[in-house]
């Protein structure tokens, strides 16, 4: 069963295109990550699935709701994290979220339901404490907790981990693992590669468009080219050198290794010759499992080049 269906969708504003003609599902359970480069369309999409803003073209269902003509019954059974904080500084952490419960209309059981979204996000001991005097990652655990204050079957955060620390973005992961054992879906935009590796399936965009839709482990398997890492103590010399060799597709730095992705008749025999040529001794070269960010870096680059 689906949570999200989306046919042909598209958002322009005038006369850019912001989201173009995209395609997709989501199955009732899962964890799907939007991956993208920031103005890649991954908010505009978001937008339209909560209810907020309408479509140009195309349409979708979130929840068994039309993403056009029922926007007011799908934000009433969706959960929302926008990537732009929204909670009130000026209150506390209990006072937020007895407002949201009253929005969503949680009713006689939102005193029970806060201490149990609290308990959730390990913020309870804080819950008389003002928003505006708390650290980012207890600010992000707050909106999580507004988000699945009254229970709901699907969860959109859209860049949920922005601006936090990466230990507090591995906490985040954890409760978003923890809420989607209950059976909720998960619909997550970020541009960050090891955050993608916890959805279960991955959609690529750039420019407004769909360019991958997998699972990361098949993602990886079926990219259409070779992956060469290679090891050398000056390796931004060789980086450069091989930057300009014409049998390169791309080349990325993963810390002082080189990631070399060439087309797949380009064998490692050939890449130590040219590398010997260079006058280079002492260097590893060795064929390895493309990274995540191997494929997504190549892909968004092939479709804004083409």
């Amino acid at each position: 069963m689906e949570s999200v269906i989306v046919e042909n969708l598209t958002k322009t504003f005038g006369n850019f295109v912001a989201v173009d003609n995209i395609s997709f599902s989501v199955k009732k359970g899962e964890i799907f990550a939007f991956l993208g480069p920031n103005g890649a369309g991954k908010t505009t999409t978001i937008k339209m699935l909560c209810g907020i803003i309408t479509p140009t073209s195309g349409k979708g269902t979130v929840s068994g709701f039309d993403i056009i003509r029922e926007q007011a019954k799908i934000k009433q059974n969706i959960g929302y994290m926008s990537q732009k904080f929204s909670l009130y500084d000026d209150m506390t952490i209990e006072e937020n979220l007895k407002f949201f419960g009253t929005i969503y209309d949680v009713g006689k059981d939102l005193k029970k339901q806060i201490e149990k979204v609290l308990k959730f996000v390990e913020i309870e001991e804080k819950k008389s404490t003002l928003v505006n005097s708390l650290p980012q990652g207890i600010k992000q655990r707050l909106a999580l907790a507004a988000a699945v204050l009254h229970n709901p079957s699907i969860l959109f955060l859209d860049e949920p981990t922005s601006g936090v620390d990466p230990m507090m973005r591995r906490k985040f992961w954890g409760l978003i693992y923890n809420f989607a054992e209950e059976g909720k879906t998960i619909f997550v935009t970020t541009h960050y590669m090891d955050e993608a590796e916890y959805a279960k399936r991955i959609s690529f965009i750039a420019n407004g468009k769909l360019i991958a839709l997998d699972t990361p482990k098949k993602l990886k398997e079926n990219f259409e080219y070779n992956v060469y890492q290679i090891f050398y103590e000056d390796y931004l010399k060789l980086f450069n050198q091989l930057f300009h060799w014409e049998k390169t597709k791309e080349v990325a730095l993963f810390g002082k290794k080189i990631h070399l992705i060439t087309y797949k008749n380009v064998t490692e025999k050939e890449i130590t010759n040219f590398i010997s040529t260079l006058n280079y001794s002492n260097i590893i070269v060795e064929k390895i499992i493309p990274s995540l960010e191997d494929v997504f870096v190549t892909r968004v680059k092939k479709n804004t080049t083409e």
